[in-house]
């Protein structure tokens, strides 16, 4: 019996019952079950677009269930480890990934489940914390750019310079550590102190996208409600007791600052060059599969191609492969 492949939306898919799926597996024809394309423009904010993160939906998940979304997410990863070898044996263009959001949004589970299908040896991730006296005594983007991936590799920043215009913001007693000339004391932290700092990015990474670095910013969009629920369960489960710390609440208290603070930096410096995606956060699976699907889709539209070997080289192949067959 010839072999048939059908494709079917997934959307119609789910009405199918699981008898006739039977039946069509019985008769040796093969179900190519194709998720309808994500349009992930629905998360990029635009060049100077002003923007307030209560319209953004957290718990957008489109037409799709967790069970069809975690299949997605395993075929777009084995995608994601094709578009990752390419780029590493090409070496001309390199990746840096940053990931911002209030804590409990995800970005470590992110980050396993999305890079999950790639080479590790292609692949570096910098988680940054607090910066040491050493790091203080630099400019704030010093300890970061120190961090970004060489040619040919993928650069994940588990938050980044970003800190610098969101925690900093939120707390500018923290730029006195930074012993700036000019800048000694809180009250003298003004607008125009931030606008030079949001300049300062875009110009950073301006530079980055210019030498042949893709830059890929996503601000995993958690709610209040949903951040509450993840920090409940961290303290009801001794083996999650450890990611909890009275910090955090701290710092939930001050949650219509930061959201303020990360409306003003995302809409100063998402760029043409370097747009911010805005991913809903309140369904893990989504926001893996939203994720790696942006990554896919930029890695996808570099056109990257393996190497040719110059016409010298490639005309010894055939000779390299006798004398190995001809090995005793």
């Amino acid at each position: 019996m010839l072999k048939q492949t059908i494709q079917i939306n997934v959307f119609n898919l789910l009405n199918f019952s699981s008898i006739f799926k039977n039946i069509l597996t019985a008769l040796n024809i093969n179900l190519l079950f194709c998720v309808m394309k994500t349009n992930t423009d629905k998360y990029l904010v635009s060049s100077g677009k002003k923007i307030k993160l209560k319209d953004f939906d957290t718990g957008y998940k489109g037409h799709l269930d967790k069970e069809t979304g975690k299949d997605e997410l395993d075929r777009v990863k084995k995608d994601l480890g094709k578009y990752q070898q390419v780029l590493y044996a090409s070496n001309s263009h390199s990746l840096l990934i940053i990931f911002q959001a209030m804590d409990a949004a995800g970005k470590d589970g992110t980050i396993a489940h999305v890079m999950s299908g790639i080479n590790p040896q292609g692949c570096q991730v910098y988680s940054f914390k607090t910066p040491s006296a050493k790091e203080y005594e630099h400019d704030f983007l010093w300890r970061h750019y120190k961090a970004l991936p060489e040619r040919g590799r993928i650069g994940i920043h588990n938050r980044s310079h970003y800190e610098n215009v969101l925690v900093c913001k939120v707390h500018p007693e923290y730029i006195m550590n930074e012993s700036i000339p000019g800048y000694d004391e809180v009250s003298k932290i003004d607008e125009k102190f931030w606008e030079k700092r949001y300049e300062s990015i875009r110009n950073f990474e301006k530079h980055l996208t210019d030498n042949g670095m893709t830059i890929l910013k996503f601000f995993l969009n958690v709610s209040k409600d949903q951040q509450k629920k993840r920090f409940l369960e961290r303290i009801d489960d001794p083996t999650k007791n450890w990611k909890f710390s009275s910090g955090d609440i701290k710092e939930r208290a001050l949650w219509k600052d930061y959201m303020k603070a990360y409306e003003k930096a995302i809409q100063e410096t998402s760029t043409a060059n370097a747009p911010w995606y805005v991913i809903p956060a309140d369904d893990k699976w989504y926001t893996r599969l939203a994720v790696s699907q942006v990554i896919a889709e930029k890695l996808e539209s570099l056109k990257l191609n393996y190497p040719i070997l110059p016409e010298k080289e490639s005309a010894l192949l055939a000779d390299y492969k006798q004398q190995l067959l001809e090995e005793q």
